[in-house]
């Protein structure tokens, strides 16, 4: 069996197409199970019992998270979502509030940085919003921001960001590297050993929603000050997490490799079916090795009434990424299109067929 048989048959049959991964991706049987097993559990023994009960099942999911981001003996927080993930870290940072990061930074995120008092410096790009790595090691010496944040793929363009490179230069400069893995994690590798990175559940591992994690380099973490100390809450949802540790050791068992490898292709596939279709344009390079594509409208589309129109009209979710998602990149709202592994070349034509119709 293929890969992309294996996901589409480990999963519910699909109600028309799923092409909105980045946004959630759909749960395996296996995962909706020990989720629901769980719950079940803490109906049976409660809430608590259950939840020690649960400890070499989360205790799985941390290591996993070690070894996709290249943290040797990290210390793994189970957090609600990336956000909070990233609030955790930021409002727990002692020292100078100077963030460097690309200008195309996610919007959500500049919002917690300036609520957690930080000051935002851009670093260089090129003309896609991929970082210059030459050209920011020398801001980055020149001016030394107390902590350098890199997503390594946003959620309104499928451009792949060079995390490897960034973090050889930290480590050079001795600047502590945050990664925001929320669109990346099981989709590109990020293990690239930085000092704290931060994911979600929902977008391309397929966990449950509301459930994150936030990856510390042990001596990094030492040097945090949470405001109400642990970092990680035990009045959460167990259950959540430890669908999220069975999601992300699925993934370890497709093999990394092999479903970055499978994701890029279905990019090349969804950027060839629709480069040249009437009235939008393929933001990114074909090659880009990412599955998340994005469509400009040049005809005057709407990208949110599109959207709309492809639920309603044909059974097919996408997400109309609205300017808020990058303010200092995005200069009009774009349609974004994201399947996953079991994408056919078929379903694609009839997305196109579809986009027609509606745009």
């Amino acid at each position: 069996m293929t890969l992309a048989e294996h996901w589409r048959a480990a999963r519910p049959t699909v109600a028309g197409l799923h092409f909105d991964n980045a946004a959630c991706s759909r749960q395996s049987h296996a995962v909706i199970d020990a989720t629901a097993t769980h719950a079940r559990h803490e109906a049976e023994v409660g809430g608590y019992v259950a939840a020690e009960a649960a400890t070499p099942t989360l205790d799985a999911g941390r290591e996993a998270v070690r070894a996709l981001s290249g943290i040797p003996g990290a210390e793994v927080v189970y957090t609600t979502g990336s956000n909070h993930a990233l609030d955790l870290l930021l409002s727990s940072w002692a020292g100078p509030r100077t963030v460097a990061c690309p200008p195309g930074e996610y919007g959500p995120n500049l919002a917690i940085m300036a609520a957690n008092g930080f000051q935002v410096r851009p670093l260089p790009v090129d003309a896609l919003g991929r970082l210059l790595v030459d050209e920011a090691k020398a801001v980055l010496a020149a001016e030394p921001p107390a902590l350098v944040h890199l997503t390594v793929l946003g959620s309104h363009r499928g451009v792949a960001q060079p995390p490897a490179d960034l973090a050889v230069v930290c480590r050079e400069l001795g600047l502590p590297l945050v990664i925001d893995a929320a669109q990346a994690l099981g989709h590109l590798d990020c293990a690239v050993g930085p000092d704290a990175l931060y994911s979600s559940s929902r977008k391309w591992l397929a966990g449950p929603r509301g459930v994150g994690v936030l990856a510390l380099r042990p001596e990094f973490a030492g040097g945090l000050t949470p405001r109400l100390p642990p970092l990680e809450s035990g009045e959460a949802n167990i259950a959540a997490r430890v669908g999220y540790a069975l999601a992300v050791g699925e993934h370890l068992a497709a093999g990394p490799a092999a479903v970055r490898a499978h994701l890029a292709e279905v990019g090349r596939w969804t950027r060839t079916a629709l480069t040249g279709l009437p009235g939008w344009r393929v933001v990114e390079p074909v090659d880009e090795p990412t599955a998340l594509t994005t469509l400009e409208p040049t005809g005057g589309a709407d990208p949110a009434t599109v959207r709309s129109r492809l639920i309603d009209e044909h059974r097919i979710v996408t997400t109309a990424c609205e300017l808020v998602r990058a303010p200092y990149e995005l200069t009009r709202p774009v349609l974004r299109v994201s399947p996953h592994v079991d994408v056919t070349e078929a379903e694609l034509e009839r997305f196109g067929e579809a986009l027609l119709a509606c745009g």
